[in-house]
């Protein structure tokens, strides 16, 4: 029989694998060489830049893609802007700064809001592969303008749920940060309740496909497990329902995935 101490060991273990759904830390060990993980990022620019992406949703993958729940590709999704950067000498370059929101190192159950840059982006990937979509101008000017104008930081609510349900204001993760900005340049409004609203009439959410058990014990043994913003099965916002969402109101320009062997 297996001792009561190991026996939660090996469960704690087991949900913290299996709860790599929107996990947001920018505090992480690099698994690839410096040099890869740069020579990477730059093809992410470089390709966006060149299908004129002034404004971009780009999703990173954080947990080897065997740990993640069937339907979800990614574990982070931020927005990323062509920006004015200035580096450490002073001298100011172009390129894509990206707005993140991300979990607290001491408080995961609480989140902050970051820029950094696709090197910093990709740091604590597990694959050197990236999830793009550029949506129409329109909505990336929009975007600009709402993150140019601070506007932005009025959609972040500092408590954190991993499975966060992007149809109520209960809680946010990094995914559902990203489509509070997409839907406050498509609805032209930092208004929450009006945001909640027209995201429960027009955005479908992907369900958790992960036992009930699961999920519950996952809310006792970890803090950034939230459930009770859910009514039956937990919905999300993923990645690829973003994808889904803007294909579906014909506001995207392109989208693909990248991956370093391709």
């Amino acid at each position: 029989m297996v001792p009561y101490r190991m026996f939660f060991s090996l469960l704690f273990i087991m949900l913290c694998s299996s709860y790599a759904v929107a996990g947001s830390r920018a505090d992480v060990v690099a698994k690839y060489e410096p040099k890869r993980i740069a020579q990477f990022a730059k093809r992410v620019e470089k390709y966006a830049a060149a299908r004129g992406a002034r404004a971009f949703i780009i999703a990173r993958l954080g947990r080897p893609e065997d740990e993640l729940p069937k339907g979800v590709r990614y574990t982070h999704t931020a927005v990323a802007i062509y920006s004015n950067i200035k580096l450490s000498n002073g001298e100011e370059v172009k390129g894509y700064a990206i707005h993140n929101l991300y979990q607290l190192p001491t408080q995961p159950e609480r989140s902050y809001l970051l820029t950094d840059y696709p090197m910093d982006f990709f740091w604590g990937a597990q694959e050197l592969k990236a999830g793009i979509v550029i949506p129409s101008e329109e909505i990336q000017s929009r975007l600009i303008d709402l993150i140019d104008s601070g506007a932005s930081k009025s959609l972040h609510n500092p408590k954190y749920s991993l499975i966060s349900n992007p149809l109520t204001q209960q809680y946010q993760n990094c995914t559902e940060y990203t489509l509070d900005l997409l839907n406050a340049a498509i609805y032209q409004t930092t208004d929450i309740d009006q945001l909640k609203a027209n995201t429960s009439a027009y955005f479908e959410p992907q369900k958790l496909r992960m036992s009930r058990l699961k999920i519950s014990l996952g809310a006792l043994f970890r803090k950034e497990i939230v459930t009770k913003d859910h009514n039956g099965r937990p919905r999300m916002a993923t990645f690829g329902s973003i994808e889904r969402y803007l294909q579906r109101y014909d506001l995207v320009q392109h989208s693909t995935t990248l991956q370093e062997s391709a």
